[in-house]
């Protein structure tokens, strides 16, 4: 629950001073834990509010990004709907006509999922960025090529989805701008988590807490935003944790060590093996690993016979893999096998892949998606969730939601901040922070346990520490600069 105030109000004037009127001063049975939240809060919500507003609106538009996508390129995703099929060999001759002379070299075939698509035809292109390929979409009936645009990543994703991805990742900025990214995906389960403390221990000392679950309409002012900002948080916390968990595996050092902690737990993601060597020529099965690294992919992909991807699926098809929705991935190099893999992230989730030696025609290595530890699933469940793929428009239409009610609560925070402002006293244009102390009043666990956490955390996730440190930092030179003032206003 995102928010640049977070003590709570209890009228639309100035902020109580008494225990009595001001209950949220005294929580129990841990009277320090309360202000300390609303102070990690408050902090949080000024400093990283911004990064995460900005989160929230581009994350909304990916959400929506795919919807939008089959409408703005339908002419290239879209073609009449037939039984009819021609082999893959007479659409990949048709694309590569089109891409004629240039650098390009065929890297991946997706065929036309359901009677109504068009067959992608992939090529790495050495103009492009990394993980961009060139796509040239083929009416799998007439192979009359109607579209040639540049797709990323293994999603396929088109130069609308693209740009609103990159703007969310990174704001177009490379590997700086994907700090700001970072900063909003960890903090966000941390507000998140403190907003749903700091409600339950307000809930705890209410008679109706079950109107806590819903906006006031009787109040004014400060006390409607907090009610707006306070319920709608407690709806979205779960969702603003999966965020923050799933997004953080995406980050450049937090997911570094998310990718380190699943490894020492054995909980990666199998691959395919495409290397070939003496046991799978025998018939063997090699182990699940890294693909081997091409010596020369141009030369080895320009000898490719178009006929041989209508060839793999056949036997794919004849192996077990059943989706409707498949990428064929040629050799690297003359050490490395074909492989079939189903690209299917919608539920049920199918995503298993083989492995073919293109001499014995035999199969060298498999994964299916029942191969994958609990982990590997939960991560591959996550991450499309995360995206809005696994449960289709339903899947879109409740991250958009979660999304804008995120950000709506960002602005809530900043206007409470606003009108927690002091009525008398133009020095100070906002509202305070809440008090200081709480550690003071903590016990010595209570103590030992926020710095080992704090530690913890900041190790896992640097910018996390990294940003803890600029609070106390901030918080210092605002109580020097209070202290002077108000030692010039004594003196004078």
């Amino acid at each position: 629950m995102t928010t640049p105030s977070s003590t709570v109000p209890e009228s639309s004037g100035p902020e109580p001073t008494s225990h009595r009127n001001h209950p949220d001063l005294s929580d129990r049975p841990i009277p320090w834990l309360g202000p300390l939240l609303r102070r990690l809060h408050f902090y949080a919500g000024i400093l990283i509010g911004p990064f995460i507003l900005i989160a929230a609106l581009t994350g909304a538009a990916y959400a929506i990004s795919p919807t939008l996508e089959k409408a703005i390129y339908a002419d290239e995703l879209s073609v009449p709907a037939t039984d009819d099929r021609l082999p893959l060999a007479d659409q990949i001759t048709a694309a590569n006509t089109v891409i004629g002379g240039s650098d390009a070299t065929l890297s991946a075939v997706g065929p036309a999922p359901e009677p109504g698509d068009t067959t992608r035809v992939m090529y790495d292109d050495p103009s492009l960025g990394e993980s961009e390929s060139r796509a040239i979409f083929v009416d799998p009936a007439t192979a009359e090529v109607v579209g040639d645009l540049t797709v990323y990543g293994t999603s396929g994703a088109l130069p609308l989805r693209t740009w609103i991805d990159q703007m969310h990742r990174s704001l177009h900025l490379g590997d700086v701008g994907r700090i700001y990214s970072e900063l909003a995906a960890s903090w966000l389960g941390i507000v998140a988590a403190a907003g749903l403390v700091l409600w339950i221990l307000r809930a705890r000392r209410t008679r109706k807490p079950a109107a806590m679950l819903r906006p006031s309409r009787k109040h004014k002012g400060l006390r409607r935003t907090f009610s707006w900002h306070a319920s709608v948080g407690v709806w979205a916390a779960i969702g603003m944790l999966f965020l923050s968990a799933t997004g953080i595996t995406w980050s450049q050092f937090g997911g570094e060590n998310v990718t380190k902690l699943r490894a020492a737990l054995s909980w990666d993601t199998p691959a395919v093996s495409t290397q070939i060597d003496t046991v799978t020529n025998t018939g063997g099965h090699a182990h699940h690993g890294n693909s081997a690294e091409a010596a020369d992919p141009s030369e080895a992909r320009s000898v490719i016979d178009p006929a041989d991807f209508d060839m793999m699926l056949s036997m794919a098809r004849g192996v077990g893999i059943d989706s409707g929705t498949v990428e064929i991935l040629p050799p690297e190099d003359e050490g490395s096998a074909w492989v079939v893999q189903e690209i299917k992230r919608s539920w049920p989730t199918q995503v298993d892949a083989v492995a073919f030696d293109p001499d014995s025609m035999e199969v060298t290595d498999r994964v299916d998606f029942s191969d994958y530890g609990v982990a590997a699933k939960l991560a591959r469940w996550g991450v499309d969730l995360h995206m809005g793929t696994l449960f289709g428009l339903a899947n879109q239409v409740v991250l958009f939601a979660l999304a804008i009610g995120i950000a709506s609560m960002v602005v809530w925070g900043y206007v409470m901040w606003w009108q927690r402002r002091p009525r008398r006293g133009p020095v100070t244009r906002f509202g305070s922070a809440p008090p200081r102390g709480a550690l003071v009043e903590a016990p010595c666990w209570g103590v030992a346990a926020v710095v080992l956490v704090a530690i913890g955390i900041g190790v896992f996730l640097p910018l996390v520490g990294i940003s803890l440190v600029a609070f106390v930092v901030i918080d210092v030179l605002l109580e020097l600069r209070a202290r002077r003032r108000g030692r010039a206003r004594t003196a004078s």
